[in-house]
């Protein structure tokens, strides 16, 4: 298990950025990694509203860990979205991560947002961190802090003070979702001693001029989540108006069932 901790810790690299796409269940997990990704994360939105939960609501505790113990199972390195860790108690958020560990997870996104828009204060989420790697303390511990994400007043000096402290506490990379332009990219990765990790957006950026600012992680975020709901409600649309509801790259029922393990996942 630490080899493979090891492993995801090297493949964040500053200028060669790692493309992680996020995962919401088994299928698009295991799609993934049959696509050659060498790693994958999971999105909190769509492990969510897979659910019929809301998002950043620490509503999916149970749900997230069930997945995750379905996910490990794939031959490919599992990152797990635990939003602010689903509790404010470090003790408690360090017990759940050292069990999402224990199933083979090998990194986690813990953030700074709540969910009524504001972000927690710095020492709560620093505590989390520090509770965490105490716990399992060769986990890669991606602190996300929500400055942007939220529009809080200039962004860039609070983004740097709280990625100091979580580094303090032993993050092992800050991600920062929410800006994508590549001047603010570069100050981020020249001021912050980790790896940082940007939030891909349609029509910003890509790979690689995100690597060129010094990015070492590109995460998807919701977007695949989001991508295949609107696939199919525009293959419905299709079929309603009489037009053609296979776009072209469709899976066919034989590669899905080829995607669950035999005798079931």
């Amino acid at each position: 298990m630490i080899d493979r901790r090891a492993a995801f810790h090297a493949l964040h690299r500053a200028g060669r950025p790692l493309l992680l796409p996020n995962a919401w269940d088994h299928a698009s997990a295991a799609a993934l990694a049959a696509g050659g990704h060498p790693a994958i994360g999971t999105t909190s939105l769509g492990v969510a509203a897979t659910a019929g939960l809301p998002d950043g609501a620490a509503a999916t505790a149970g749900e997230t860990l069930a997945l995750a113990g379905r996910l490990a199972r794939l031959p490919v390195l599992l990152s797990v979205d635990v939003e602010a860790g689903f509790s404010d108690d470090p003790a408690e958020v360090a017990e759940y991560v050292a069990e999402l560990a224990g199933l083979g997870v090998v990194g986690i996104n813990l953030e700074d947002g709540r969910a009524d828009g504001t972000l927690a204060d710095t020492e709560i989420t620093a505590a989390k961190v520090t509770a965490v790697k105490a716990a399992v303390p060769e986990l890669f511990v991606n602190a996300r802090t929500d400055t942007w994400w939220l529009g809080v007043d200039d962004p860039l000096p609070q983004t740097l003070a709280r990625a100091r402290a979580y580094r303090v506490a032993g993050a092992d990379g800050i991600f920062v979702p929410g800006t994508v332009d590549l001047a603010t990219l570069r100050v981020l990765t020249e001021r912050i001693d980790a790896p940082v990790n940007a939030l891909y957006q349609p029509g910003g950026p890509g790979l690689a001029e995100l690597g060129a600012a010094g990015v070492a992680r590109v995460s998807t975020g919701s977007l695949l989540f989001r991508a295949a709901l609107g696939a199919a409600l525009a293959a419905a649309d299709a079929v309603r108006l009489g037009g053609p509801a296979a776009p072209a790259g469709l899976p066919s029922y034989a590669e899905v069932q080829a995607l669950v393990p035999t005798g079931g996942d």
